[in-house]
């Protein structure tokens, strides 16, 4: 999740300013580690290719070239749908699980029109499995949606949740999966650290976005680093492990380093510019030389 007054889709990917009345001035976290990414090719044909499959007017169109046409076209943007929706449902359940969180701090929430908004999307097991995890981890919420900055290294984001679990102070990153045939929500992506250990490598937390104000990050001292998987079946956490955080931290500066690489590439100016063909160039005479007449042998 991003906070929704600092964050700014750009040119350069989502950007976060230091306030309301001031640009952009570094990427999130979730930019520099989205430079590591890798190819999605084979992804989004199997996703096309299943569309068609699956299409329900196939079996009338076969032998028809427009209507074929037309469900290969539409088939095209089948990853695009899926990623669409998918973005939309990981969104309403970071919501709820927010909602979770504030009402624990007796704050401000919206946690039943959150709950109602998952039910009519047909997605409330999501919320039920989260409370469940919530009540089994006895889950102590010391903030939710806390906005953080690191300027030695030129970044900035938002963390879902910082909670006491068991006595142990944890910086926790939901992420929204599909379960898989087993039944069982699927496995977290290795990415999840780096996001975690840039969290914890912050130097500052938001205080008031309108005004400005931050103040020192308060929760980077140790802090147990948590992923935890969402599922409509079960909510599976994962601890990061210790050993790897100085790798992932490492590979994080690196992919802020390509980013600002990128970044300084796009903003030099136009790449690529057009050339002209080379002028058309005249034969040269020789000296003392004269042009014969048409049809007359040239003279010596």
């Amino acid at each position: 999740m991003t906070d929704p007054a600092l964050a700014h889709a750009t040119e350069f990917g989502r950007m976060y300013s230091r306030s309301l009345t001031e640009p952009p001035a570094v990427p999130s976290i979730t930019t520099v580690i989205a430079q590591g990414s890798t190819s999605l090719a084979g992804w989004h044909s199997y996703m096309a290719a299943s569309a068609v499959v699956k299409h329900p007017a196939l079996p009338g169109a076969l032998g028809n070239a427009g209507q074929l046409r037309s469900i290969v076209k539409e088939a095209s943007r089948a990853s695009e749908v899926y990623r669409d929706q998918a973005a939309e449902r990981g969104t309403r359940v970071h919501y709820y699980c927010e909602q979770v969180a504030l009402r624990a701090l007796d704050q401000p929430h919206q946690l039943a029109e959150a709950r109602a908004v998952l039910a009519e999307h047909g997605e409330h097991q999501f919320a039920d499995r989260f409370d469940e995890w919530w009540q089994l981890y006895q889950v102590q919420p010391v903030a939710a949606e806390i906005t953080v900055w690191n300027h030695d290294l030129g970044y900035a984001g938002t963390l879902d949740l910082v909670a006491k679990i068991g006595g142990r102070l944890c910086l926790i990153d939901y992420k929204t999966k599909n379960t898989d045939r087993d039944g069982q929500v699927k496995q977290l992506d290795d990415k999840v650290v780096m996001q975690l250990v840039a969290g914890m490598k912050a130097e500052e937390s938001l205080v008031d976005a309108g005004r400005g104000e931050w103040e020192p990050w308060q929760y980077g001292q140790d802090p147990l680093l948590l992923g935890v998987a969402v599922g409509q079946t079960e909510v599976r956490p994962m601890r990061a492990n210790p050993a790897v955080l100085p790798q992932h931290w490492y590979k994080f500066c690196a992919l802020r380093r390509v980013w600002q690489t990128s970044h300084d590439a796009l903003a030099a100016g136009q790449a690529l510019l057009p050339i002209a063909p080379p002028p058309v160039q005249h034969p040269v005479q020789p000296v003392g030389a004269h042009t014969a007449a048409a049809g007359q042998p040239a003279s010596n």
